[in-house]
């Protein structure tokens, strides 16, 4: 980009600024690697994924922990922890190629991470997170590996704590993890089927809706799908607008549940033109076109709507308060080293509960391209960590879009500082809940509390290209804040009644007052 075309983006960034909702802020001016998965812990801190086959980063490894291929010697972190308190960054060593693999945090709150490249192909891997100052690292599982090798698969926990691995290039099958030795890798033709020559089938959409099934989505093309009878149940209507999955890079969130918990709407939105990464066509506009269906209904179909931006490559993050926040990725081209064009840097929140045509907000824009391999997770405090952006095979830092080192947090409205008085503080909370439980939640607020309040779990999801696998938001069965006095409220809730609503793991639990989101405090929620 030229010095007058920078000048001049500045200018027009700056003026939206003055009259959109959402505040910027640059947590880590260099990460040392550019973040291609990104997962938050129960204890604050984020792990932060690239491939190892990139070449030396720009963050050293400890003395004595480099990596020996066949071919050379790495010294260098392709993974690093970041401690949210301090944005400080500690290395991790990670010895297989996690190049476009996949995770998943378990119920005791590890992180199992799956698949990769090369030397990478069938390994599972697991990170067992800390607290600040200790000394928690990747460990390479030597006893167990893939059955099939996972390149640009999905993996989804199960209602019994298991986590179910789906696709991947050249995988057209699911197994599990532990594996069912018995079973193995049980095929799954619906992902051949809808396989095409650019691969549309890779990074496939997943998730478990309250029936204890799952809506798996690949291409244009969407099931429901038994895993335990290895079924498929219901076949959807094909979703208009072309190929939404990578390489086409659409994204995609199943929204909060609550009520009853009989309904499960799932969303996607954006994508690219068919053929544009076969031609590798960079000028490609991409879709804004998005695809809204209540996948628990019978006759359910797509409704169509439209987003303010043709997008490739966004993040969909669910908000605490059950908004959804679309950011990152490009207007023109596709997924790929090099294939995307003209960066979307304006966020846009999407608010589900509001009629057609008045669901999508634009917000403050961001000033740094953020397009292929980047991420985006809700942070605790209710913000959003941005992270990553690597459009080329290797590092490089001499282009138009550059590798990008830098991590941010985009801070939504409802952390304004005019919503601080009506912003709840949750001061008691149990560290574990069962299943259909009731338990009180006590917090403490500045002006008096005017109606209902909602209490939230929200998982962390492990998010990589432009999907964030396991994300789910379940709002809590809730009584009338009960008035302690001196500004405490106490509130009864009842748990999620099984494991399909919400698996058991590490939640972040925020209570919602008037829009405005609590920070989030870790629950296990157990059977």
């Amino acid at each position: 980009m030229t010095p007058l075309k920078l000048l001049i983006l500045i200018f027009f960034l700056n003026a939206a600024r003055a009259d959109l909702p959402g505040t910027w802020e640059l947590l880590v001016p260099d990460a040392g690697i550019a973040s291609m998965h990104t997962a938050v812990t129960r204890f604050n801190t984020v792990v932060l994924l690239d491939r190892t086959n990139i070449g030396p980063s720009r963050k050293f490894l400890p003395e004595n922990h480099c990596r020996v291929d066949p071919l050379k010697k790495d010294c260098t972190a392709h993974s690093v922890l970041l401690d949210l308190q301090t944005n400080t960054l500690r290395p991790l060593t990670i010895l297989t190629d996690t190049w476009c693999s996949s995770g998943q945090f378990l119920p005791d709150g590890s992180l199992v991470q799956t698949g990769g490249d090369l030397n990478g192909f069938k390994k599972i891997r697991k990170f067992t997170p800390c607290e600040t100052g200790g000394l928690c690292d990747w460990e390479e599982l030597q006893d167990v590996e893939l059955y099939h090798g996972r390149w640009y698969a999905t993996n989804q926990i199960l209602p019994d704590g298991s986590v179910i691995i789906i696709g991947g290039r050249t995988a057209n099958s699911v197994e599990y993890f532990p594996p069912k030795k018995e079973i193995g890798a049980v095929d799954f033709s619906f992902l051949s089927e809808v396989g095409d020559k650019q691969m549309d089938n890779l990074y496939p959409y997943v998730h478990l809706l309250p029936n204890g099934q799952l809506f798996i989505f690949a291409n244009n093309k969407a099931v429901s799908y038994d895993y335990n009878s290895n079924t498929v149940t219901k076949n959807y209507p094909v979703l208009d607008g072309g190929p939404r999955n990578y390489p086409s890079a659409g994204s995609s969130v199943l929204l909060a549940l609550w009520g009853d918990y009989s309904s499960a709407t799932v969303v996607i939105c954006g994508g690219a033109e068919y053929g544009a990464y076969l031609q590798r066509i960079t000028d490609s506009p991409a879709h804004g076109s998005c695809g809204r269906i209540e996948a628990t209904r019978p006759d359910s179909v797509w409704e169509m709507e439209d987003m303010p931006f043709g997008r490739i490559m966004g993040d969909m993050v669910i908000l605490p308060t059950g908004d959804v926040m679309i950011i990152n990725g490009a207007q023109a081209g596709t997924q790929g080293f090099e294939l995307a064009s003209q960066p979307c840097l304006y966020p846009v929140l999407y608010r589900p509960d509001q009629p057609d045509g008045l669901r999508f907000m634009t917000l403050t824009p961001g000033s740094v391209p953020r397009m292929y391999h980047s991420t985006a997770n809700l942070l605790p405090d209710g913000r959003i960590l941005i992270a990553g952006s690597n459009p080329h095979y290797f590092y490089k830092f001499n282009s138009e879009f550059p590798t990008e080192l830098r991590i941010e947090a985009f801070s939504p409205e409802y952390l304004a500082a005019d919503k601080a008085n009506i912003r709840p503080v949750l001061v008691e909370l149990p560290e574990r809940v069962g299943y259909g439980e009731v338990f009180e939640a006590a917090m403490t607020v500045d002006l008096p509390v005017v109606g209902f309040v909602e209490v939230n779990l929200a998982s962390a999801p492990f998010a990589t290209h432009s999907f964030s696998q396991g994300q789910r938001l379940v709002k809590l069965l809730v009584e009338t804040p009960a008035v302690d006095g001196g500004g405490r409220y106490t509130i009864k809730c009842t748990a999620p009644p099984d494991a399909r609503v919400a698996p058991p793991g590490y939640y972040m639990v925020f209570a919602v007052n008037q829009g405005v989101p609590s920070v989030g405090k870790w629950v296990q929620l157990v059977a």
